[in-house]
């Protein structure tokens, strides 16, 4: 099976001419061409492709938001497109993918148009799907909802919890720091809730050095819970 992914990836069927067949011995460089006769399509035309330097790099990039703060459980869209654009560039890679994932759990990514007056839809549309707890200092809270993640005070109210509280430096145990992690918990349910149902990550295919995307598709980080500066993860893997 890792070895039918990874052919998976690197074949590249162009305007159906060529199917290219895997080479076992040397998989990591060397491919040929079945002959047309041997192909399903009948293709008049064979193509070969040379394999550069394999590259598999990681980034971690800080998003900076372009609202206007403080945070308030606003929804808003960031495109990621440009900054994904100069790190193809600076990698150096032809072919292959990339995988973009977010850092957070009340943020998403999805591939959409990058318009203003949709993300304004989107928003709408979002906080009609999953509305804001009452409790909430938010100004689209909505009277008579509310979510079992948002009991600040009943929590964490499970070992498991308890310990991923400790694992990230809250000494719980202790009275006065479990009241001040309690207090700076947001009232956000419904935002891990929508991201969710958008999903945090995507998979883009790179062909010759260029993201294999639609003329109005962008890649979105779309933040359900800030403004704020938000992280994402960005992977290049396949070849020079």
């Amino acid at each position: 099976m890792r070895l039918f992914l990874l052919m998976s990836l690197l074949v590249n069927n162009c305007d159906g001419a060529s199917i290219l067949s895997f080479n076992k011995s040397s998989f990591i460089s060397n491919f040929r061409a079945i002959p047309p006769s041997k192909t399903s399509r009948g293709a008049s035309k064979v193509a070969a492709m040379t394999l550069g330097k394999s590259i598999c790099t990681y980034e971690q990039v800080t998003i900076p938001t372009t609202q206007e703060g403080p945070p308030r459980q606003a929804i808003s869209v960031e495109d990621l497109t440009p900054t994904i654009e100069m790190l193809l560039a600076k990698s150096g890679m032809k072919n292959g993918s990339v995988n973009v994932i977010s850092r957070h759990t009340t943020t998403a990514l999805t591939i959409n148009e990058r318009e203003s007056r949709l993300a304004e839809d989107m928003e709408k549309y979002f906080l009609d799907l999953a509305p804001v707890d009452e409790r909430s200092n938010a100004d689209s809270a909505v009277r008579g909802t509310r979510y079992f993640h948002n009991d600040i005070d009943k929590r964490p109210d499970s070992a498991e919890e308890s310990q991923r509280c400790r694992d990230n430096g809250w000494d719980i145990d202790d009275p006065v720091r479990l009241q001040e992690w309690r207090d700076q918990e947001p009232i956000n349910a419904h935002s891990h809730l929508l991201s969710m149902l958008l999903g945090s990550s995507e998979t883009i295919p790179i062909v010759d050095g260029k993201m294999v995307i639609g003329q109005w598709q962008s890649i979105l980080l779309v933040d359900l819970d800030g403004p704020r500066d938000r992280t994402v993860g960005i992977q290049f893997l396949g070849y020079q």
